[in-house]
């Protein structure tokens, strides 16, 4: 099995990047019109500088809404006005699901996309696939692209602007990386590419997993009084550069299908992803057997930013034995993730092993308190 590395042609970071956007597609040898699919909150914050930016460029560009959802019905709607318009270029400007929607859009017209995250809430804006959802918010497929974001534009003023609760939660989207990847390598388990892991996606890995630890709490404390800080521009990189490489390069195993289990649960339908991917990521640890010292050591950082570590905290306070069921199983149906772990897993496994963190994170707080 041959190694393969998967990244984005380009990636930007920094205080007010967005007003060297045109630049940066110039560079590339983008051009227009482009289709800006938009977030409100980027639409509010962020229009006059993509007409001065894109202006300069002499990039005429159009913006289309996002709905909310990254669904089928989303993408075909994203479609629709890029053809319309006569786009030559997809430019996402939002959140994780607003950027699937633009990558799936660019993918099926065989354009160029450009990500532009407005949240460092998880780590889809560097990756080739895009998570679809039914209409309803629960999880129905990955779809793999070809090709990674020629471009990917992180303007970190804006990321200090956004609710301190999207950050904790690509905080948790992150918090898997390294547990995952490792799983994968030490089983030679083939990655979201379809090829073997390069140490330098593992170490990206574990890279994202030790600035999350060192930087994670600072960095919140720097959304909350909307600055850019040194500590926010690593962790936004974690979040969104060390975490997007690290999984994508190196897989996915138990946290992820996890998360897609518990999306079956309607309760868990308020949370963000990042934040059941991280319950999924304590579930993982004690699915596996991992050492005490190790899930204190997560338990430690998830209490400290905020991010869920009992089945409360995700929505399922009262989790009927029925409802259990249905999250295991969905988690361990065929083509999860989750048979990427080194042994068999079945539901019941899952089921366990969900109850089992559940009461290890009720022991943190109770202890905690």
């Amino acid at each position: 099995m041959l190694a393969v590395f998967s990244s984005p042609s380009r990636y930007t970071q920094g205080k007010n990047a967005t007003a060297e956007l045109g630049k940066e597609m110039k560079a590339l040898g983008l051009e227009g019109p482009a289709l800006i699919i938009a977030g409100r909150s980027a639409l509010e914050l962020l229009s006059e500088t993509w007409k001065q930016s894109l202006g300069v460029a002499s990039i005429k560009h159009s913006v289309h809404p996002f709905g909310g959802e990254c669904s089928l019905a989303e993408i075909e709607r994203g479609k629709t006005e890029a053809k319309k318009q006569g786009a030559r270029v997809i430019v996402g400007a939002g959140g994780g699901k607003l950027l699937d929607v633009a990558r799936a859009v660019a993918a099926d017209l065989d354009l160029p996309v450009v990500n532009c995250p407005t949240l460092a809430s998880s780590d889809a804006p560097c990756s080739a696939l895009s998570v679809i959802y039914t209409d309803e918010g629960v999880f129905l497929e990955y779809r793999f692209y070809r090709k990674n974001p020629e471009l990917v534009l992180v303007d970190t003023q804006v990321i200090a602007q956004s609710p301190p609760r999207l950050l904790v939660a690509g905080m948790g989207d992150a918090l898997s990386t390294w547990f995952e990847a490792k799983t994968c390598v030490d089983g030679n388990v083939r990655n979201m590419r379809g090829g073997a892991s390069t140490q330098s996606a593992l170490t990206l890995a574990e890279l994202c997993y030790r600035t999350l630890l060192a930087d994670g709490a600072d960095a919140l404390r720097a959304v909350r009084m909307q600055v850019v800080t040194p500590a926010l521009e690593r962790l936004v990189e974690a979040n969104t550069l060390l975490s997007g490489l690290g999984f994508e390069s190196s897989g996915l195993a138990a946290a992820h299908a996890i998360h897609n289990g518990l999306t079956a649960a309607p309760g868990t339908h308020d949370y963000f992803h990042g934040e059941k991917v991280a319950f999924g990521t304590l579930t993982q640890l004690v699915l596996e057997g991992k050492p005490r010292t190790l899930i204190e050591e997560v338990l430690r950082f998830a209490a400290e930013v905020g991010l869920p570590i009992t089945l409360a905290e995700v929505g399922l306070a009262d989790l009927l034995r029925e409802l259990l069921e249905q999250v295991a199983a969905r988690a361990t149906a065929k083509g999860e993730t989750i048979h990427n772990e080194p042994f068999a897993v079945t539901p019941d496994m899952v089921a366990d092993a969900l109850l089992a963190a559940d009461a290890a994170g009720r022991a943190w707080k109770k202890q905690a308190s």
